[in-house]
């Protein structure tokens, strides 16, 4: 047992949030990062990658929800979603919960959140573990869009569940892969990405806003709130190839007619995820088609 130990994340040289931990269950380094779980005081079990918080038991509702139901109650029939990322299978979990999808195709870079997941935090993981629908590759995103685009299929939606824009991530926030991601969507298709914090990455938003601009139709930035990313507030990136709208668009009877219970989401709180504090407005001005 660990029952002094505490854990520090640091972002820069200027803030840092500290958890108390009870136990370390789980630790490993790969080829691509150091992959930790660890049980907490006050967040249940949690997940670091290179030191890194990626997921608690007790916030990730916060982050699974808005990064699947939000394009998928605005597409208008998603049936083939492809999650790159996302070990942790969160985002697969809620995905899977529609029952219009008819395939989700994951690809993790690291087989070692999976596994670490799968066998500790159940919660997010479970699906993992096999799901009819579920098509799970251990393999790299950033090949897997540049080979997928020789055959005939279509993503309906692509959601890029990344870290942060280090390491194994790094790629996933360039042009050559979001040009590639395009070829991969349908005529209508829609690919939402972790967009990082307003408060400490403003030019990491722009950067990714701008690479989106170049590439598909309409861009739009939305946000949520969670307890373990630094400054609390962070966004999804939300793009479009063909003409479809976030708002407009979203197909607010099918939230109550899916009989899906949420923890997080709901319909009032899609419309106003995409409703920006000021600050975040005027430094993304001219790159995105909010509200």
């Amino acid at each position: 047992m660990h029952s002094n130990l505490w854990i520090e994340e640091r972002y820069k040289d200027f803030y840092g949030m500290r958890y108390k931990v009870e136990n370390v269950l789980y630790s490993k380094k790969t080829e691509f990062q150091t992959v930790d779980v660890v049980e907490t005081k006050g967040h249940g079990k949690m997940l670091l990658n290179d030191g890194l918080v990626m997921v608690t038991e007790r916030d990730e509702i916060a982050y699974h929800d808005m990064i699947a139901h939000v394009p998928l109650f605005v597409h208008p029939n998603p049936k083939n979603v492809l999650v790159i990322g996302g070990g942790d299978g969160g985002t697969a979990r809620e995905v899977l919960r529609h029952s219009s999808v008819e395939k989700c195709t994951m690809v993790e870079i690291d087989g070692a959140v999976c596994e670490a997941c799968m066998e500790f935090i159940p919660q997010t993981a479970e699906v993992l573990k096999g799901h009819p629908k579920l098509d799970l590759i251990i393999g790299d995103g950033v090949k897997f869009v540049q080979e997928f685009q020789a055959t005939n299929e279509k993503f309906d939606v692509i959601i890029i569940d990344s870290t942060d824009p280090i390491g194994p991530a790094a790629p996933l926030f360039g042009p050559e892969f979001y040009t590639n991601v395009n070829k991969c969507l349908a005529d209508n298709g829609i690919v939402v990405s972790q967009g990082e914090s307003p408060w400490f990455e403003a030019e990491i938003q722009k950067s990714m806003l701008g690479v989106l601009n170049d590439i598909f139709k309409n861009i739009f930035i939305y946000n949520f709130s969670n307890l373990t990313y630094p400054g609390g507030l962070w966004s999804f990136t939300f793009a479009t190839k063909g003409d479809i709208h976030p708002i407009n668009d979203f197909r607010k009877e099918a939230v109550a007619a899916s009989g899906l219970e949420f923890s997080y989401y709901n319909e009032g709180l899609h419309q106003a995820a995409f409703y920006l504090p000021t600050f975040m407005k005027k430094n993304l001005e001219g790159l995105i088609q909010n509200p």
